[in-house]
């Protein structure tokens, strides 16, 4: 019987249903009733579109609230001491999400090389694990009663425990013995469901290179855990890389099937005569679920048909590649996009029909298909065949540009230049700024969604975004600030605003993907060959400039982001498409400095996201990463000072290429993890200058002068004061004006204490 599997579905809803209903409550405007009938609506629609989809697996627990890390944490009963008396469970799990009034939030970084971002366990010794399994329980019989009998999603213990953090153990696996029965006591609780129930325990950690102690704690998690119930069939599922170190272990477990990922790794096929000796399952990850391209189906198929002479047939369950959390919902509102570019791509339900159709084709033959598989095959034929063929997808002067690249070095080296620049910058010590954005007001995002639907006119939309500058800046040297931004009134995200403004992008009207909690993204379409027909930033920020004689930053994202923050496409290298955008931000860099502007900021927020999760790749990656990065910003004057931004990342393993990007200044996120982030730049010499966050501006909370001028003494202890700046975590247009106002008052308060 042909048989298929979804990984994991996304939870924010077809039109961010769970982002208006999590704000709301958040705001006090609706009640936890409200909330929680808008989550489960949103899940029994899930399960319903699945279900039409013909797919034979179906996830629940694979819906969380904000983070499904975190809900592992609840479910394990690993909550740190510092949330333990809020009594209320609800507040006490937004509380170690956001934090509150009086409690710092847990951390939260990248989900491996994704832009979702999860809450970070915390485990310490004094825990004393109790399990809760009130949320799977309630979800599993929720799918029983929509006609469902679905897996249930679990993140697996070795994964679970490598992507905490160490209170007071020595090492994270140091806690294996204490979460383990916990993990036990689920399971033997999760067989008291039904006759015969699947779990899917996701371990993502086994994509990456693993140690002997992950592999050996990974062969004792498994067979503990696949020998507790015979009514329960275990899978493990890695995504986004290869994983076959892990399989060569867990086919000698009693687990019943693996899922592997080959879109992302290839080189699992070496892993399918251990498969078929051990007699398990292969869950064969082939739809992409981190990409919005149309599948090849019948390449799919044709690679299944020669997997299958290892693996029978009857062995093979074709799945998505990994949850499909990191896609867009559906193309059925994208009635604005370009038809020929909306023929080329495929959303989360839209990836739905292409596993149905897979699995048609693949355990049927052409002939024996219904009407409808018939018409999505010959669609899907035709649109390759054009996309192929599209004249909108090729530059030739763009691709010359690339190949006439002389130099990609600035004309001075840093100490040299770094002089010149202090001079004219004239800055104080530990020199005050923030990382770019400012609120983001409804009444803001009103005049932009305005104008774009034509209800006012250019004069007018001018008028109201030179309004929100001006009072920005005015602010900005209230609070007395030393270096200033605009505020970024015009941009609704920061790769979608350039991107808007490059050809080769193109731009869907609901394609939105989780990031974390209610935060969710647009990521541009990067189809073809990218080039800038004119100036981006340069009259908003210099009309900024002009209200203030302080410096005033110019604000860019970096050609690195602009990609992996992207859809980006799969017919050439992302290392020829990163080097096009990065053409293009150098000309307007050189735009900007040409205007005056004598500080021009460069994010790379998304630069260690897009590292592969092997070793043996990444210096391919470092290699054109960096490459791009300086092709941006070589054509800067040595007087021009080049920031860069970092978002949460372990720069442990490349600080050495953060040094060779040659950014004058590098601010990066730290408020979360103290200063263990800045031990690296202190241990490898870092000698340019930095600017760690001294707060989290993802927390609605006010930090204190007090607290601010305790992180500032911190920082002091690892840096030198000639090389540090002041600044939050990161841009503030998530926050209030009534959160950033009091913020960063006492923040400079504290800073002049020092001075």
């Amino acid at each position: 019987m042909p048989q298929n599997w979804v990984t994991g579905f996304p939870r924010i809803g077809e039109q961010r249903e769970l982002k208006r209903a999590l704000e709301s409550y958040w705001a006090k405007k609706s009640g936890v009733k409200e909330l929680l009938e808008v989550a489960s609506s949103l899940r029994k629609r899930h399960w319903e579109y699945q279900k039409k989809a013909n797919i034979s697996y179906i996830s629940s627990n694979d819906f969380s609230l904000y983070d499904n890390m975190l809900d592992m944490s609840i479910t394990l009963g690993a909550i740190p001491k510092r949330f333990r008396d809020i009594e209320d469970p609800l507040s006490r799990y937004f509380a170690m999400a956001r934090g509150s009034k009086n409690i710092t939030a847990m951390s939260m970084t990248k989900w491996l090389n994704t832009n979702y971002h999860y809450i970070v366990p915390e485990l310490s010794k004094e825990d004393k694990y109790k399990l809760n399994i009130s949320k799977i329980k309630e979800e599993y019989f929720e799918a029983k009663e929509c006609g469902i009998k679905s897996k249930i999603n679990l993140i697996g213990p070795v994964t679970y425990l490598a992507f905490s953090r160490a209170i007071d153990f020595e090492n994270v696996f140091d806690a294996f013995d204490k979460i383990m029965p916990i993990y036990e006591e689920l399971i033997r609780e999760i067989a008291n469901f039904d006759e015969e129930i699947t779990v899917q325990f996701d371990e993502p950690l086994f994509a990456k290179d693993v140690t002997s102690k992950e592999l050996s704690l990974l062969k004792i998690a498994y067979d503990r855990l696949s020998n507790i119930s015979n009514n329960i069939k275990i899978a493990v599922v890695t995504y986004f890389e290869h994983s076959n170190e892990a399989t060569n272990i867990l086919v000698n477990t009693n687990i019943w099937a693996l899922g592997v990922d080959f879109v992302y790794g290839e080189e699992n096929i070496k892993s399918l005569e251990a498969i078929k000796k051990s007699g398990k399952t292969l869950i064969a990850g082939l739809i992409d679920g981190r990409n919005v391209w149309i599948s090849d189906i019948e390449k799919k198929v044709n690679f299944l048909k020669n997997i299958s002479q290892i693996v029978s047939k009857e062995k093979i369950i074709i799945s998505t590649s990994c949850s499909l959390l990191h896609v867009p919902y559906t193309l059925k509102y994208e009635n604005k996009l370009d038809d020929e570019i909306k023929n080329w791509i495929s959303f989360g339900l839209e990836k739905l029909d292409e596993l149905d159709l897979v699995t048609n084709l693949f355990f049927k033959n052409e002939n024996d298909l219904n009407a409808k598989d018939k018409e999505l095959l010959a669609k899907n034929k035709r649109a390759l065949h054009f996309r192929k063929s599209s004249k909108r997808i090729h530059n030739n002067e763009v691709k010359n540009r690339i190949k006439n690249i002389i130099s990609i070095e600035r004309e001075l080296p840093y100490k040299e230049r770094i002089e010149i620049q202090k001079k004219i910058l004239n800055l104080p010590v530990l020199p005050t700024t923030t990382i770019g954005s400012f609120p983001q007001t409804s009444e803001l995002r009103k005049v932009r969604r305005d104008f774009k639907n034509n209800l006012i006119s250019s004069d007018e939309y001018t008028k109201e975004i030179k309004k929100y500058i001006d009072d920005c800046v005015a602010f900005q040297e209230e609070c007395d600030l030393d270096v200033l931004v605009h505020g970024e009134p015009e941009r609704n995200d920061m790769v979608e605003y350039f991107g808007e403004m490059l050809d080769g992008f193109a731009f869907s009207k609901n394609g939105w993907v989780q990031s974390y909690g209610s935060r969710c993204v647009k990521p541009p379409l990067l189809f073809g060959d990218v080039s800038r027909p004119k100036p981006m930033s340069v009259d908003w920020i210099t009309y900024a400039a002009s209200k203030t004689k302080k410096p005033m930053k110019g604000m860019l994202t970096g050609p690195v982001t602009m990609l992996n923050w992207s859809f980006v496409r799969d017919d050439q290298g992302r290392d020829e498409s990163a080097k096009q955008i990065a053409i293009a931000i150098g000309d307007e860099i050189n735009d900007l400095q040409k205007a005056g502007i004598k500080i021009i900021q460069v994010d790379e927020a998304a630069f260690k996201e897009g590292y592969p999760l092997r070793k043996a790749k990444r210096i391919i990656y470092e290699k054109w990463a960096v490459e791009s990065f300086k092709i941006s910003t070589s054509v800067a004057e040595a007087k021009t000072q080049i920031h860069t931004h970092m978002c949460y990342s372990d720069f442990n393993d490349i600080i050495e290429t953060i040094e060779a990007l040659d950014a004058d200044v590098i601010t990066i996120e730290t408020s979360r993890s103290g200063n263990r982030l800045l031990q690296v730049f202190k241990k490898v010499g870092y000698k340019k200058e930095i600017g760690p966050g001294v707060y989290d501006i993802h927390s609605p909370r006010i930090p204190t002068v007090k607290e601010i001028k305790e992180q500032i003494s911190k920082l002091l202890e690892v840096l030198p004061k000639e090389q540090l700046w002041i600044n939050p975590d990161c841009g503030l247009k998530t926050r209030k004006w009534e959160e950033v106002k009091p913020s960063l008052k006492n923040m400079v308060e504290a800073v002049k204490s020092f001075r």
